[in-house]
């Protein structure tokens, strides 16, 4: 029933960033149900994976909002680590590249790809380990500003690839930059009412950073097309009317999502 109820999470996680991406994507690529099930099947992995190793329950309120930020930022980091270092593609129907570049210069060599992947993932498993580190080390319960400091790292990561990407063609934008490191910090002091893992606290607060931001400016903005397709045509028009009824889904998702954290909460 745990990892039953695990997949489920994993599927309503993944719905939530398959809609959000199609949402702003589908006006300029069209709709490929492949695209669409894609983050909902990884998702339903992870979130089973992430349940069996770390015990978490969704039968129990906190448990269930801990693994659903927690798998939408794994589904997040694999799905962009893909574009970014393994995927091939014309790279010419974006204004931002998607592909792994320097200083705006997409990088072509696919073994250069596939190293500085390797070297970004390496990275990536050394935060989780000094993360693991410094939560069994520390006695608990953490200090609060430990907690903050710590939780904000996948803000903080968000915010220095989002410049690596985005700068070179539209400029530094500060409020942009330090937007998720303040705001996953912030979820980090939620989630710790939740969980004292914190490991648990970082993932799930950076999944939740990602929710967040991407629902205020997919839904706040919806004729701002994202960065990567500024000033491009809209090729599929047809998707600005057909991708409304999704929007039922979404919002419900959240609803799930914030009642659990509301019954959470309310059993504290």
């Amino acid at each position: 029933m745990t990892l039953a109820l695990a997949a489920v999470i994993g599927m309503l996680a993944g719905a939530h960033t398959a809609t959000w991406g199609m949402y702003k994507d589908a006006p300029h690529e069209g709709f490929s149900l492949w695209k669409y099930f894609r983050s909902i099947l990884l998702a339903t992995g992870i979130a089973v994976v992430i349940s069996l190793l770390t015990g978490l329950d969704p039968r129990r309120a906190a448990d269930l909002v801990v693994l659903f930020g927690s798998t939408y930022a794994v589904e997040r980091g694999l799905a962009e680590w893909y574009k970014t270092f393994l995927r091939d593609q014309d790279q010419s129907k974006y204004f931002i590249p998607m592909q792994f570049a320097i200083f705006g210069r997409v990088v072509k060599s696919r073994g250069a790809r596939l190293l500085a992947g390797a070297g970004y993932i390496g990275m990536l498993l050394g935060m989780v380990l000094l993360v693991l580190w410094i939560d069994r080390a520390v006695a608990r319960p953490h200090p609060l500003l430990l907690t903050v400091l710590v939780g904000g790292i996948g803000g903080w990561i968000s915010a220095f690839g989002g410049a690596w990407k985005d700068a070179p063609y539209e400029g530094f934008q500060t409020f942009k930059f330090f937007r998720s490191p303040f705001i996953a910090s912030m979820y980090a002091l939620g989630m710790s009412q939740l969980t004292d893992n914190l490991v648990l606290v970082t993932l799930a607060a950076t999944g939740f950073t990602v929710a967040t931001t991407e629902t205020y400016k997919t839904f706040f903005f919806p004729s701002k097309p994202r960065g990567k397709f500024a000033g491009m045509p809209v090729q599929f028009p047809d998707m600005l009317v057909r991708r409304q009824k999704y929007i039922v889904l979404y919002v419900g998702i959240w609803l799930v999502v914030l009642g659990s954290l509301g019954r959470a909460l309310v059993a504290r």
